[in-house]
C-alpha cells in the first residue's frame, strides 16, 4: 500500500517495516571490534585506559603521562587513516558494525512502507525497497541489505540478491516511473548469489535487463555504494543519473578475492588485487566513474553513523535538486552520454582494399 498523498508529506511517519534495531541505531556505540591494521590503536587504547584506573585507584597524579600517550594515539590514527591502502578501505568497507541501508533508511526517511515480491517467484530479503519520504518529498527506495548476525545473514542471503530479487527491484522502479518518482538505490553486496538455484532462473538475464531498463527510466535516479559494491551484483540497481560512493566504500567489476583467485591463483594476492583494480572511491571519481566522494568520519562510518547519515542526506538531497530541473528528454540524453562516454576504447577506421 502506497502512502497517502505521494506528492507530500504524511501527518504520521511511522517506518513500520523496518527492524526496531535499525531504527534504534544502536551504531551509535563505538565497537569493540578492530581490523587488522587497527590493532595499535587498540593497544594504545588498553594502556590509556589502564592508566585511567591505575590513577583512579592509586591515586596516582598520571596525567603527564596519560596527555603524551593521548597526543602519541591521535598521532598514530591520524597517520594510519590518512594512509589507507586499496585493500584496508575494502576491509573497512565491509565493517560489521557499518551501517546498512536500512540504517540510512530509517534514519532519513519518514513513512517508508517496503513493498514484497516479484510477482513471479518470490520474495528476495536481501534487496529491499519501498516508498518513503526524504525531505518531506516521495521517493522510491531500492537497497541491497545485509545482516548483523549470522541468523539475518541467512535471511538475507548475506546481501547477496538472486533473481527474484532484481525482479523486484525492476518492479518497484516501473512503479516510481508510473508515479513519477525519484528513484534512490543503495548498493551495499560482494555480488549476485551464484548459486545453482539463482544460475537455474538466470540471474544473468535479471540483471542483464535491469541494465537496460535503468538506462531508459524516465524519472530521476541516484545509486549509492554504501558498502561493497561487487560485480553486475551491483551494476544491476547502479545504472542510475548520478553516481555517489562513500570514501571508505568501493566499487568494482570483480571481488580482490575473486580477482586474485583468477590471476594469482590464490586470494591470498587479494591486497595486490584491490591495488590493480583500482576500486578506491578517489580513484573512480578521477575516472569518472562515480560522481562524488562522501567523506566518512575518520577511521569509517562506524565510527560516527549520525555524521556519516547527514552527509548522505545533504549529497542526495543536492542531486535530487539538480535532477528534478531537468525535463524527461534532457535526462535520458545525459544519462546516455554518461555511459556512453565511460571507459577507454579505440574505433577502428574504415578497411581499406
Amino acid at each position: 500500500m502506497f502512502p497517502q498523498s505521494l506528492g507530500s508529506k504524511p501527518a504520521a511517519s511511522p517506518v513500520d517495516s523496518v527492524a526496531p534495531g535499525y531504527i534504534a541505531c544502536s551504531l551509535m556505540l563505538k565497537p569493540a571490534y578492530a581490523l587488522e591494521f587497527e590493532k595499535p590503536l587498540r593497544e594504545l587504547t588498553r594502556q590509556l585506559e589502564l592508566l585511567h584506573q591505575k590513577a583512579l585507584e592509586q591515586n596516582l597524579d598520571l596525567r603527564r603521562v596519560i596527555a603524551e600517550l593521548e597526543t602519541q594515539l591521535a598521532e598514530t590514527r591520524q597517520k594510519i587513516y590518512a594512509n589507507l591502502t586499496p585493500w584496508q578501505r575494502v576491509q573497512i568497507a565491509r565493517h560489521p558494525k557499518r551501517p546498512y541501508a536500512l540504517d540510512y533508511i530509517g534514519a532519513m526517511c519518514e513513512g517508508f512502507q517496503e513493498l514484497h515480491g516479484d510477482r513471479q517467484f518470490n520474495d528476495d530479503r536481501a534487496l529491499i525497497g519501498g516508498t518513503a519520504f526524504l525531505n518531506g518529498e516521495a521517493v522510491m527506495i531500492v537497497a541491497q541489505q545485509k545482516g548483523r548476525d549470522t541468523k539475518e545473514n541467512i535471511l538475507r542471503n548475506f546481501g547477496m540478491p538472486q533473481p527474484e530479487g532484481y525482479r523486484k527491484a525492476l518492479r518497484l522502479m516501473r512503479l516510481a516511473e508510473k508515479f513519477r518518482l525519484p528513484v534512490i538505490t543503495f548498493i551495499d553486496t560482494p555480488g549476485a548469489y551464484p548459486g545453482i538455484e539463482s544460475e537455474a532462473r538466470h540471474v544473468s538475464e535479471a540483471i542483464a535487463v535491469n541494465l537496460r531498463e535503468m538506462a531508459m527510466l524516465r524519472v530521476p535516479s541516484i545509486a549509492v555504494v554504501v558498502g561493497e559494491g561487487g560485480s553486475g551484483g551491483a551494476l544491476g540497481i547502479g545504472v542510475t543519473d548520478r553516481v555517489l560512493i562513500f570514501e571508505n566504500s568501493y566499487y568494482s567489476v570483480i571481488s580482490p578475492e575473486g580477482c586474485a583467485a583468477i590471476l594469482w591463483k590464490d586470494r591470498a594476492s587479494a591486497p595486490i588485487a584491490a591495488e590493480a583494480l583500482k576500486l578506491s572511491a578517489a580513484t573512480l571519481e578521477k575516472l569518472g566513474v562515480v560522481d562524488e566522494v562522501i567523506p566518512e568520519p575518520m577511521g569509517g562510518a562506524h565510527n560516527d553513523p549520525a555524521q556519516t547519515i547527514a552527509a548522505l542526506k545533504y549529497a542526495l538531497a543536492k542531486h535530487l535538486n539538480d535532477l528534478r530541473g531537468l525535463d524527461t528528454e534532457t535526462l535520458l540524453n545525459t544519462r546516455y552520454e554518461r555511459y556512453r562516454h565511460l571507459g577507454v576504447y579505440e574505433e577502428a577506421g574504415a578497411l581499406r582494399s
